[in-house]
């Protein structure tokens, strides 16, 4: 059968030519939202009086059976045919006859392509902000659990001060926080149509765009055909977002991979996340946070890729944006990947709560404290600062820690010490002495988790409300 658009051509297209420009390959995962759009399309066609009533419901049945056929994988998509749209437009004149043709009228392969993946992407963003909230709950189950647990923060991967392990973990629910706050925020710009743009200029056809949004639950329509067709920025920002979450979750990626370690033995992740050796039978390797890891650039090279492929396209379409599907669907996969497994992860990762003290106990991550006991007292920070370091010259070439030392060995280095120190060194005292909004301390972090609760809940309501506004 020749090309539906082969009218103007004398030439059969060159066989390499069909497979290189071809898309079907991949953008066959577009299938359902692409007639989801046709469906609302010629219901807009019947409408607006441009096709009669029995043609529309002829089409509407013949593709309502191209879906079920489609869920039921028994249609073949042909690289002849060239992409998803011409496939099923294609199947349903195969299934009623000549009146599928009749479908593609006032619009144009490039404003339907564009619609597709508006509808796909905003299902994908409700859905991550779902994945990015079982991840929060997950680690704030954790924080809530371990909000006596102390262990040294660092700088430098130094230790630097003691603060509570539930303290480190609510620093990544703020992180994913701010995720899922750029993806709903970015919801309002996927969720326009393109549609009824036609090819760039529009279409002489008397058409009802807004209907159609209203159809597709649309917010708003592109005010601008020529940008409606060539606008790729709601990919270009999700692929931006999702890099910044698997950013996040590759610094998490790290710290698992560092603590499960035997030089350090924070916390060990279930069996059912690890993997063995195949000759080392000691071994239990924390794979999935090392390709979660791994995979993060994959994902930065999906946002690079595009950011190239448009960065001189003149408007409106041109066949370089074909270019713009398969980083898109492969970022949606590996994210997808990583959140899945990352909540259960961290639900099930044991925390080794004993190692973490002990880590404590055998710094100098109280140092600081030190020094503002001193400033307390009257000196200077800059002076209490050389005292201090002084001090822990000491301990080290006595091969001892701050609180093994005697009265008289502190006062060797000020008069200012008193008996007060050694409560002022404590693990506890340490933490809860930072009573700031935001610190380490216990009840700032108490307070930390209700405050994430509530945000959740929150969360949960908006998902609950996209996920209907996004299903059709």
């Amino acid at each position: 059968m020749s090309k539906l658009w082969g009218g103007r051509f004398t030439k059969k297209t060159d066989q390499l030519v069909e497979e290189y420009t071809a898309s079907i390959m991949f953008d066959k995962e577009l299938a359902e939202e692409d007639i989801q759009g046709s469906l609302a399309h010629v219901t807009m066609l019947g409408k607006q009086g441009i096709l009669p009533a029995d043609d529309v419901d002829t089409i509407k049945e013949g593709l309502l059976k191209v879906l079920q056929k489609i869920r039921r994988g028994e249609i073949e998509f042909s690289v002849s045919d060239e992409d998803i749209h011409m496939n099923i437009e294609k199947t349903l004149i195969d299934e009623i006859g000549p009146v599928g043709g009749k479908l593609h009228t006032g619009r144009s392969r490039n404003d339907q392509v564009a619609t597709d993946m508006h509808l796909y992407l905003r299902k994908r963003v409700v859905e991550f902000v779902d994945l990015l909230s079982k991840l929060q709950t997950a680690l704030v189950e954790q924080a809530k659990a371990n909000l006596d647990t102390i262990l040294p923060g660092y700088t430098h991967l130094q230790r630097a001060q003691p603060i509570l392990f539930a303290h480190h973990l609510m620093a990544y629910v703020s992180m994913f926080g701010r995720d899922m706050e750029r993806l709903q925020d970015s919801y309002k710009r996927i969720n326009m149509l393109p549609l009824g743009a036609g090819a760039l200029a529009g279409t002489t056809f008397p058409i009802d765009r807004h209907f159609v949004a209203s159809q597709l639950n649309f917010d708003r329509v592109y005010e601008n055909s020529l940008d409606a067709v060539s606008d790729r920025d709601f990919i270009l920002e999700f692929l931006s977002h999702a890099s910044i979450i698997m950013a996040h979750l590759s610094r998490l990626s790290e710290e698992l991979i560092l603590w499960s370690s035997t030089e350090f033995h924070f916390v060990e992740l279930d069996d059912a996340f690890c993997t063995g050796s195949s000759i080392m039978p000691q071994k239990k390797n924390p794979d999935v946070p090392e390709l979660v890891r791994g995979k993060t650039g994959r994902v930065y090279g999906n946002l690079i890729g595009l950011l190239t492929v448009l960065k001189s396209l003149p408007l409106a379409y041109n066949k370089d944006m074909q270019e713009d599907k398969e980083g898109m669907f492969d970022t949606v996969r590996t994210l997808q990947g990583a959140l899945q497994l990352f909540a259960p992860m961290i639900a099930t990762m044991k925390v080794n709560k004993d190692r973490m003290r002990q880590a404590v106990n055998q710094d100098f991550s109280n140092a600081t404290d030190i020094a503002d006991f001193l400033v307390g007292k009257g000196l200077p920070f800059r002076q209490a600062h050389e005292v201090i370091g002084k001090t822990v010259l000491y301990c080290i070439q006595q091969g001892k820690y701050l609180l093994d030392l005697s009265l008289d060995e502190f006062k060797q280095f000020s008069q200012l010490f008193d008996d007060r120190i050694y409560e002022v060194l404590q693990p506890e005292q340490v933490v809860n002495a930072r009573n700031v909004y935001g610190g380490t301390a216990r009840s700032q972090v108490a307070d930390a988790i209700a405050r994430a609760e509530q945000e959740l809940e929150k969360t949960a309501a908006w998902t609950e409300e996209y996920a209907k506004r996004s299903s059709l």
